[in-house]
């Protein structure tokens, strides 16, 4: 009772971070799978020899459950909490800020929200970023790191600070454009409803189906990005952006930049849909407007 009285009393901004990451925890939990075989299908890729048939989401799958166990498909979960549920927290955060301070109590336009969506997410990525090379080299299966703070000291004694931020670029050119366009396709669908469907009972269920048009649109967009960066996080060499889309490009042809495509969008639509689902509900049983 204590701490439910103590978090009703707490700044708007905590209220929003701690709204994010719980949402961030459940979503992260349930999805981690596919972003497992998002990442292993775009490893796959890069060491597939010209001929090779190309290897579906379901085979990979497959292939995880009998060659490691069924639990390997969460293999990476650790450092996407040790991300995700501060880093969910402070894109959230950070939007109801930026949100409160730009607009107060205006809806931004659809040009505003996507300016809106990309400056907090820009925060959260920067802030994150050391937890995402870890948790992509987790999931490659190329490293065997033994825990997160085993990864992070052994990058940095044999890697150096470089390997922390690598990916740097592409990483904010995948989740800022995405986060952007989530927000504006998320906000424009359900300004569009009448009134009386997006209040409740039925807010939970609008605001997760206006969630997985907006992630579906966000995702398909922002697609290339992700295999760039995936190939400069794994990678030894820390290749530039510029040079690892030369090889996507060299190696597989514009097709290359859409591999893993299916599992993503999978997964960042309904991380996204229900992340914003439980933390709209979450901030109005808090009394605040998201």
């Amino acid at each position: 009772m204590q701490f439910s009285r103590e978090l009703f009393s707490a700044h708007p901004a905590l209220k929003a971070f701690m709204c994010g990451s719980l949402s961030g925890t459940c979503s992260t939990l349930l999805f981690q799978p596919l972003d497992l075989v998002k990442t292993r299908l775009q490893m796959l890729q890069n060491n597939a020899k010209p001929g090779t048939p190309k290897v579906g989401m379901f085979r990979v799958f497959i292939q995880v459950i009998r060659t490691e166990n069924f639990f390997s498909l969460w293999k990476g979960v650790s450092p996407s909490f040790v991300r995700c549920i501060p880093g969910v927290g402070i894109y959230f955060s950070t939007f109801y800020s930026l949100k409160q301070h730009f607009f107060q109590d205006r809806a931004p336009n659809a040009g505003e929200a996507v300016l809106l969506g990309a400056g907090a997410r820009t925060v959260a990525g920067v802030c994150m970023l050391p937890f995402t090379v870890i948790k992509t080299r987790f999931e490659s299966g190329y490293y065997n790191y033994a825990s997160v703070p085993g990864a992070l000291r052994s990058m940095y004694e044999t890697e150096g600070v470089r390997a922390l931020f690598s990916g740097l670029t592409a990483t904010l050119l995948r989740d800022a454009p995405f986060s952007g366009i989530y927000v504006m396709f998320y906000s424009q669908a359900k300004r569009a409803l009448p009134q009386e469907v997006t209040s409740a009972p039925y807010a939970p269920l609008v605001n997760f189906s206006c969630g997985v048009v907006a992630g579906v649109m966000a995702s398909v967009v922002t697609q290339p990005a992700d295999v760039v960066k995936t190939h400069i996080q794994v990678s030894p060499s820390h290749w530039r952006t510029a040079d690892a889309v030369r090889y996507v490009y060299t190696e597989k042809g514009m097709s290359g930049f859409f591999r893993g495509a299916v599992p993503r969008s999978l997964r960042r639509t309904l991380m996204a849909a229900m992340a914003w689902t439980v933390y709209e509900q979450l901030m109005a049983h808090m009394g605040l407007k998201s």
